[in-house]
């Protein structure tokens, strides 16, 4: 039985998530009681232990709302789970605070945690100290900050129902280290050392997806070097993980701005690794 545990910041986008998982056929119940949860994933289950066929996927949403419960309780809770024969995963959503601070005073919503001598930015604060037990058990953690709601309901189906192929779902990030290293990566690729389109004044306002750039890294051998070593280790690795019970892997691939030279290799990789067979999402994380 999948039974899929859905939490994060308040803000972060756990309501895009639930329903995006109910489209997908999940029943999904929203701000459980955490003292329900063992009742209710044993209760979907008939008494010989087999899953029900209409609860074959159940998701809930569980979050600081619950701070009244024992919240640091709940990883031994879910190996209990899994030691009785229930398939449950942890989805954790986050984003940063200037970024949930935002979104708070665009909808104009209360967070849960505020009060008469509690202001946002304290409450955001607490709940991530509240909530960083299911954060550590989670298998799956987004990143919010800079992913739209059309982008999050995508990562949701590739990284939640992934589980039901063969091979693993691959998410391939750019990024610019002046910007910060993503979270939540399995593998982390600097590709600085190669030549830079920066430099080259008709370049400068281009990306790694436009062919003069393109032409312009491809005439290095640096360049080529490096993608075949990366294609290489890629193609040995990825089908170690799935074997292994991986359902995802997350590689971010970052440059000095994250436009030019790693936007080219994660396009490059794409290409070669839809190729193969992969189940492949791309995200440039400074591009527009």
């Amino acid at each position: 039985m999948d039974f899929v545990i859905v939490s994060g910041l308040s803000g972060a986008g756990k309501s895009v998530a639930l329903r995006t998982l109910e489209d997908i056929g999940y029943y999904c119940i929203d701000n459980l009681p955490l003292f329900l949860l063992r009742e209710l994933a044993l209760g979907l289950k008939h008494r010989d232990g087999a899953p029900s066929r209409e609860y074959v996927g159940t998701a809930v949403g569980i979050d600081a709302r619950n701070q009244t419960d024992h919240l640091s309780d709940l990883p031994r809770l879910i190996e209990e789970l899994r030691a009785q024969g229930v398939g449950c995963r942890v989805l954790f959503l986050y984003a940063d605070s200037e970024m949930l601070i935002q979104r708070f005073s665009e909808t104009r919503r209360k967070h849960p945690l505020t009060g008469d001598e509690r202001p946002l930015a304290e409450a955001i604060e607490l709940e991530r100290r509240l909530l960083e037990p299911l954060r550590q058990a989670a298998e799956t953690q987004i990143d919010t900050t800079r992913t739209n709601v059309h982008e999050l309901r995508d990562l949701v189906r590739e990284r939640l129902t992934s589980t039901r192929a063969a091979r693993a779902s691959v998410l391939l990030q750019s990024f610019g280290f002046k910007h910060g290293v993503p979270e939540g990566v399995d593998f982390v690729f600097d590709v600085r050392c190669l030549p830079n389109p920066h430099w080259r004044e008709e370049l400068r306002p281009l990306t790694g997806r436009d062919a003069p750039v393109v032409e312009f890294l491809e005439r290095s051998s640096e360049v080529l070097q490096m993608r075949a070593d990366l294609i290489g280790l890629l193609d040995r690795w990825i089908p170690r993980f799935e074997t292994d019970g991986r359902s995802y892997l997350t590689i971010a691939i970052g440059c000095t701005g994250g436009q030019h030279r790693s936007v080219y290799m994660v396009e490059a990789l794409r290409e070669h690794l839809t190729g193969r067979g992969h189940r492949v999402l791309v995200r440039h994380r400074e591009l527009p």
